[in-house]
């Protein structure tokens, strides 16, 4: 008999990094235009302590769920927690210090130098960090400007000094520039945080794991082969997992969607029995939105770079299993209105298992956080999707007009995740959901994600895909 597939741990991480927001690639863009908007920039970004204590980031790595957010007034970042603290239940949050030394852990190269002062922060924020890689090395302030100067790269900056440099590796080749290493390096170092959490936290160890799916944004390659990867493998060798093969998938926004549906078909199959799906940081998406917070009097929001990792395996504890049997998708002749996409990922899947839109005690959605998207005009996104998910049910007559309120308060949730595009595509809500199934609850969660295909200028389609997860006990009566 086929295993059944099983989302059996999560983890989520944040690494602050408000000095790389100058090279995020709006602000780089931005900045090269008008070198005044950099002050203006770097004196709008959030200290630790505040992004440590802001609402969002607190649900983010478990210490607070979604619904919590409901009840704290905005805007949340000045309404901050008290005593918050950097370690929850699905991860942490690190310091930029702390990410500059996984960066240089994760470094084979040699692409990255730091200070001897910040390799030596570095190493004191990670003291808890099980990376089996030796001590984070770094120079002294004149050898570093001296290398910085050799090696056409870009600069690295930490608390208002410049601390560190990352090389071009080849000067002709555009893939190999110190901007998109920057890039590379950052996923796969975030990636590692959240799958080195994930692992400590699942009881499973690195050499248990079969396949590694990488979800990331970032496109890894020379100038041959842009994004080729193999992220996946690049960070399973720094965590350990040594029995591991893996690929990357790219579909944009919905790609830790589609590697969750495949992580669990590989499972169901029997072709691997432990597959984590893993994604890190967009460091190209930092300070995306900065014009619009500038404008508005908003702290500069995006200001960290996000990771998570899910660990998919048979089902038979306290996981909550995968029903690969409703899973949704958008087909290319379905049409790409919100009502065409929502029928294609959430009723057709429903209505094939005989199941309404209220069988569904939560919906995960974009789960953009509205205090980043709505000063620049893109609104509250997690509250319009799930106003669109109302309106359906009403449509099909399953709730009245007058219980659209009550449908998004009591099946929705506000937006807490960072807007790095795949980050936000309703998987942030699977440790909230697995927790929720495990003390009985949740019985039925449906995650959703959207991507936008026209960004590569090959087709104007849009994209999505969908599943359900269930505790184990309804889905033995449902499945």
């Amino acid at each position: 008999m086929s295993p059944t597939p099983a989302i059996l741990s999560a983890s989520y991480a944040l690494a602050h990094a408000p000095d790389l927001v100058r090279y995020g690639s709006k602000p780089v863009r931005e900045i090269g235009r008008d070198p005044s908007l950099l002050p203006r920039i770097t004196g709008s970004l959030r200290p630790w302590d505040e992004v440590v204590a802001y609402p969002p980031n607190q649900v983010f790595i478990g210490n607070l769920a979604p619904e919590d957010l409901a009840s704290i007034p905005r805007p949340w970042y000045e309404n901050r927690i008290d005593s918050a603290s950097p370690s929850g239940a699905f991860g942490r949050m690190v310091s930029q210090a702390g990410l500059y030394g996984l960066m240089k852990l994760c470094d084979d190269f040699d692409l990255l130098t730091l200070d001897g002062e910040l390799a030596a922060q570095a190493g004191a924020d990670l003291v808890d960090f099980d990376h089996r890689r030796g001590r984070i090395t770094g120079v002294d302030p004149a050898e570093l400007r001296t290398l910085a100067e050799e090696s056409d790269g870009l600069d690295l900056h930490h608390d208002g000094r410049m601390a560190g440099f990352i090389r071009t590796v080849h000067d002709q080749d555009e893939a190999l520039t110190a901007s998109v290493l920057l890039e590379n390096l950052a996923g796969k170092a975030t990636a590692v945080l959240a799958f080195s959490d994930l692992l400590r936290n699942s009881g499973i160890g690195a050499r248990e794991i079969d396949y590694l799916l990488n979800c990331g944004e970032e496109a890894v390659g020379d100038r041959y082969q842009r994004g080729g990867g193999s992220l996946s493998k690049a960070v399973g060798e720094v965590v350990g997992c040594v029995n591991a093969t893996g690929s990357d998938i790219k579909a944009f926004c919905s790609a830790p969607v589609h590697a969750l549906i495949a992580a669990g078909a590989m499972v169901a199959a029997g072709v691997h029995k432990y597959v984590v799906v893993l994604g890190g940081g967009s460091q190209a998406k930092l300070g995306m939105k900065f014009g619009a917070h500038l404008r508005n009097g908003v702290p500069v929001m995006e200001d960290c770079l996000a990771s998570m990792a899910f660990l998919v395996g048979p089902a038979g504890g306290d996981g909550m299993e995968l029903r690969l049997d409703l899973a949704g998708k958008h087909p290319i002749g379905a049409g790409s209105s919100p009502k065409a996409v929502y029928e294609a990922l959430v009723v057709e899947p429903l209505v094939r298992a005989g199941l309404g839109m209220t069988d569904i005690d939560k919906y995960a959605v974009e789960m953009h956080n509205p205090e980043i998207t709505e000063p620049g005009g893109s609104g509250d996104v997690p509250r319009m999707n799930y106003r669109t998910l109302a309106a359906m049910a009403v449509l099909r007559r399953e709730i009245g007009r007058g219980d659209i309120d009550r449908f998004v308060a009591e099946r929705g949730m506000p937006g807490f995740a960072p807007t790095q595009g795949h980050i936000p595509a309703g998987v942030p809500y699977l440790g909230h959901a697995l927790q929720a199934m495990r003390r009985g609850s949740l019985d039925r969660a449906m995650i959703v994600a959207k991507g936008s295909l026209f960004l590569g200028r090959m087709t104007q389609l849009v994209d999505g895909v969908s599943f359900i997860v269930e505790r184990p006990a309804v889905a033995r009566r449902t499945g």
